[in-house]
């Protein structure tokens, strides 16, 4: 960190020229003497390239890897004029170095410029939202080892509900819409966007994030980018291991949970969740090394990883199971680079993230935390592996090419073992139901309940869905990149290509759910003598194979207008086709065009003063998931039963005796549809305008600001909507009979809410397609969502000091999250329930889950000695909104006794039985107005030790959320009993399903040499 004045001046940014970098790799560049010499060498690799200053006066090195070089000017004569020594190259920036008569550059042939890693430069060369993080810095800060948690530490991004496990919502939208890059290979899981590849993160050498105004090179994202880069191999041999602990003993208990539906007295403020037992422990090991196997020509990086963790949890207290799990996750990573010569460059990289989860399930007598008779254990595996190569070119002094091809493979497999040893599985066949026993939901009134006791199942394992025994996601993905300087335009061009496949399929455990219920009886009051209790059976099967094929074209020009002024023009062009079950498309959007225009200003023409902006559509295709239900043969059917008497084992009804005819649901029963009725002939992608304005200043040679303006609004959404009444109304005025259900008539179809769809039906099943435009107005109101944020951030490197830190405000609203739906949890992307039916969209503008209205953020490090540091790392942040949910009646009359609930159950902005309108009739709840949870703060510490008496070696202690603070970060949103006959409370409501992340300590030995 040793650095001057002049230092500074030159390693973070003098600049004039100034060009887009790609997605790997780096630039430098600047201006000289014309007809003088410019030469870089990598002191770590021997990588050498030299170029002459071209007749403007400007030279660029395109395409460079990440590191630090050695910049020497030469003059025509040969002689050495100046040098730089340790300039560094980030992943997507640009760092220039000028040698132009206008300053004192060609006087210091003498000097020895010290760069640093840790320092984070105003790149005037462009024209991106993004922050770059280095393995240096994040080592030094208490961060939680993963791709999600850096991440967090942008401006502009927040985590996303637990409901989809780790992810983070970039900019407003969903964290369904988000891409994740390794070494320029896409190893985002394309089937839902809800999971990717994660490299071990020891390997990662720099992550950058994208928050906004990304170039043509990048697409398929509405959301943010995630673009990481893996260590490589030098000259120099190093070697080294670490290990890391979290110990469960000094892990905080996470709170308990109890009900908050002050409308249900006989449950309120009582126990629903003991978590006073629950237990997690984890190690992470690994060891690498990495050197040169041929000096200045071979190199080689590699590591293995394993981690192992385990945990146990009790969760609801009338639940008849608890569950104890073990994840073991070995994990590898080889990187290769070959220099071949000056001029050209393979990489290779390879690596492993296949994690197998263990959970066992074991009996527990409602009520108490005991852990008696195994149940049966569920084995899954997520992950795979992933093989990447990459040519790169300096073809010309003026041209360079890369091309990348990737392969990778993502496991998604579940199977389950009865404790006898008995397999359960679901094999994929609509033909064959999933063995085991079936699921058991008891949501009957507190009263009947203490009649007869809570039904439940002593053999089920998992209470829920399981995946075919062999579901894997595989993708290829080609591209060719070009960089051609041309004067004062720095042209670039591509194609990419990207094949992902999908065998897919869930199935209920036991094949069915029971859904035990209470009906009021003929006076439509609830805890009379006349209420009785009634069953539903619903069984869900789907499973096929399907595939999503995307490509693109891309071409952009940064032009140099003047010596400070860049302007940067793009255009991308993608194409998306989907294909079902039988290999058919059901879905093919041509060459979808994305504009993208930006400039940088580097005002005062040394790098102290950026202003920027841009303007750029994105467009986000279909997931493959939609297929495996929508677009394939799948099952969905639902029935109500009376009964009597219980099976006290599996808690299934014995003889029950049907109430209502068999139904299915949404036209779904078992049969393979007809590709060209899924979705609307001129179907859109989900596409979104995005509008940036910012700047950035260096106040002092330690400390900069900046400060940046964020629009975007959604311009079309894709979702399926399920009223087939629009077109059986029309077949029915041309004098048709329409046969419902059928392959040709499905309930749900794809379109672009709120626009006109044409629909293709096959209306009476005879292969005959008649094809019909409806009025979108019929179906739902357009799809709605804007985001508006001001970010403002401070950054400070001092010798022994750096400090990054941010203030966004924001505002996020609209009437739908995007491709999943935080209300409820619901994580089936771009198939939500939100445009299903008009009904469910009335009063659904408002603020969205991932608004937060303020959000604090501020990490760095101190090094006390040269031995100690601390590093610290504190976000503060305004709590969501709440919506209350409830059901819609149907009755032109409303009334408790000729109460008629619309058939999706509370899933409306209309409660009349909470607290919001418990005093008068049915009232309308717009989203975002039942509140908001609390603010949150989290503090986290670290300190380190590295002994000058053992070089190399190295112990640190992290603590997070020192405070403990473990505020409401997610509640349940659903207010009534959607399924019983009257709209009666559910006692659920208010309740917490998530607090944050309670008090953990992490401890670190390591020894790199």
């Amino acid at each position: 960190m040793q650095r001057t004045a002049l230092s500074v001046a030159l390693g973070m940014c003098f600049s004039t020229a100034v060009f887009a970098q790609s997605n790997t790799q780096g630039a430098i560049f600047g201006q000289a003497m014309a007809g003088s010499t410019v030469q870089i060498v990598n002191p770590d690799t021997g990588f050498s390239r030299s170029t002459t200053v071209s007749n403007d006066g400007t030279y660029r090195f395109s395409a460079l890897s990440t590191g630090s070089y050695n910049v020497t000017l030469q003059d025509p004569s040969g002689a050495v004029v100046a040098s730089r020594e340790g300039v560094y190259v980030s992943i997507g920036g640009g760092t220039p170095v000028n040698f132009t008569s206008g300053s004192n550059a060609t006087t210091l042939d003498t000097v020895t410029v010290r760069g640093s890693a840790i320092a984070n430069p105003i790149d005037v060369s462009s024209v991106e939202s993004a922050t770059v993080l280095t393995a240096e810095q994040l080592a030094r800060i208490p961060v939680a080892r993963d791709t999600t948690s850096v991440a967090l530490l942008a401006p502009g991004t927040v985590r996303g509900d637990n409901a989809f496990g780790n992810l983070a919502s970039f900019g407003g939208s969903s964290v369904a819409e988000n891409q994740y890059y390794v070494n320029g290979f896409n190893v985002t899981n394309t089937f839902r966007n809800l999971n990717f590849s994660q490299i071990p993160f020891e390997a990662i050498a720099e992550q950058q994030v994208k928050t906004g105004g990304y170039g043509a090179e990048f697409g398929r994202s509405t959301g943010g980018v995630v673009n990481m880069i893996t260590k490589r191999g030098t000259n120099e041999f190093h070697a080294g291991a670490n290990v890391f602990w979290s110990p469960d003993s000094l892990r905080a208990n996470t709170k308990n949970v109890y009900y908050a539906n002050p409308l249900t007295p006989d449950s309120y403020g009582k126990l629903l969740e003991d978590n006073s037992k629950d237990e997690e422990d984890q190690w992470v090991g690994a060891v690498w090394a990495s050197g040169a196997l041929v000096k200045d020509t071979l190199f080689a990086y590699g590591l293995v990883q394993y981690t192992q963790k385990d945990s146990q949890s009790y969760g609801d207290v009338d639940s008849f199971t608890n569950n104890k799990d073990s994840v073991d996750n070995p994990n590898w990573l080889l990187k290769m680079d070959w220099n071949i010569n000056d001029s050209n460059k393979l990489e290779f990289t390879a690596f492993s993230d296949t994690r197998k989860t263990t959970s066992r399930t074991y009996l527990n007598d409602p009520g108490s935390l005991e852990r008696r008779n195994l149940v049966g254990t569920q084995h899954s595996e997520n992950g795979g592996e992933n093989y990447i190569g990459k040519y790169t070119g300096y073809l010309t002094d003026n041209f360079t090419l890369t091309a990348l091809y990737g392969h990778g493979t993502f496991d998604r497999s579940t199977y389950l073992r009865t404790a006898t040893g008995d397999l359960v599985e679901y094999g994929g066949d609509l033909a064959v139901p999933a063995t085991g026993c079936p699921i058991i939901v008891d949501a009957r009134s507190d009263a009947r309940k203490a009649a007869t006791g809570v039904y439940g199942s002593t053999c089920n394992i998992t209470g829920g869905s399981i995946d075919r025994k062999d579901s894997k996601d595989t993708r290829d993905q080609y591209r060719i990149d070009a960089e051609w300087a041309l004067g004062d335009h720095l042209i670039r061009f591509g194609y990419d290509r990207d094949d992902y496949e999908s065998v897919a399929g869930q199935a209920y455990e036991g094949g069915r759910v029971w859904r035990y219920s209470t009906n009021v009886g003929p006076d439509g009051e609830l805890n009379t003598a006349d209420d009785f209790d009634v069953v539903r059976e619903q069984i869900v099967q789907q499973g096929s194979t399907v595939k999503l094929k995307q490509w693109a074209f891309y071409v952009e020009d940064s032009w140099n207008i003047t010596d400070n002024f860049l302007a940067y023009l793009g255009a991308r062009w993608d194409t998306f086709e989907n294909l079902n079950g039988n290999g058919q498309s059901y879905v093919k959007i041509d060459k979808q065009f994305g504009p993208r225009l930006g400039f940088s200003w580097d005002v005062n023409g040394d790098s102290s003063l950026k202003i920027y902006g841009n303007a750029g559509r994105y467009a986000l295709p279909l997931t493959p998931s939609v297929a495996v239900r929508g677009a394939s043969a799948s099952l969905f059917t639902r029935q109500n039963f009376n009964f009597n008497q219980v099976d006290p084992v599996t808690g299934a009804p014995i003889d029950p005796t049907p109430r209502s005819g068999l139904q299915y649901v949404n036209g779904e029963f078992g049969e393979p549809k007809n590709p060209a009725t899924i979705a609307a002939k001129n179907l859109d992608p989900m596409y979104q305008d995005e509008f940036i304005l910012g700047f950035e200043k260096q106040l002092t040679e330690h400390q900069s600001i900046g400060a940046k303006g964020t629009y975007r609004k959604l311009k079309a959404a894709i979702d399926d909507n399920c009223d087939y009444t629009p077109i059986y109304d029309r077949a029915v005025a041309d004098g048709f009979d329409p046969v419902l259900p059928s392959s040709g008539f499905p309930y749900c179809r794809m379109f672009n809410p709120g626009k006109s769809p044409v629909y293709v039906t096959d209306i009476e099943d005879d292969g005959v397609l008649t094809e019909y435009k409806i009025d979108g107005s019929l179906l739902s109101p357009d799809a709605k969502r804007s985001y508006k944020a001001l970010d403002m951030f401070w950054n400070g490197y001092w010798e022994r000091l750096f400090v990054q830190a941010s203030w966004t405000m924001s505002w996020n609203k609209g009437n739908t999250e995007g491709g999943v739906k935080s209300d409820i949890g619901q994580a089936d992307t771009s198939v939500t329930q939100d445009f299903d039916y008009k009904e469910l969209m009335v009063d659904a503008y408002g603020y969205l889950p991932n608004d937060r209205r303020h959000s604090f953020k501020i990490f760095g490090n101190y090094q006390m000695t040269d031995e100690w540091s601390v590093g610290a790392n504190l976000i503060v942040q305004s709590g969501r909104p709440k919506n209350c949910l409830g059901d819609l009646d149907l009755d032109p009359e409303p009334g408790a006794a000729n109460f008629s609930p619309h058939p999706y159950g509370s899933s409306f902005f209309r409660c009349g039985t909470t607290e919001l309108g418990a005093s008068g009739p049915v009232s309308a709840v717009p989203r975002g107005t039942a509140g908001r949870l609390p603010w949150t703060n989290t503090l986290d510490l670290n300190v380190a030790y590295a002994p000058q008496w053992a070089p190399g070696l190295q112990f640190k202690v992290d603590v997070f959320n020192v405070f403990n603070n473990q505020k409401v970060i997610a509640v349940n949103e659903v207010a009534e009993n959607g399924y019983n006959t009257d709209g009666t409370p559910l006692n659920t409501y208010g309740s917490a399903r998530a607090y944050q992340a309670p008090r953990s300590a992490r401890f670190m030995v390591q020894y790199d040499f």
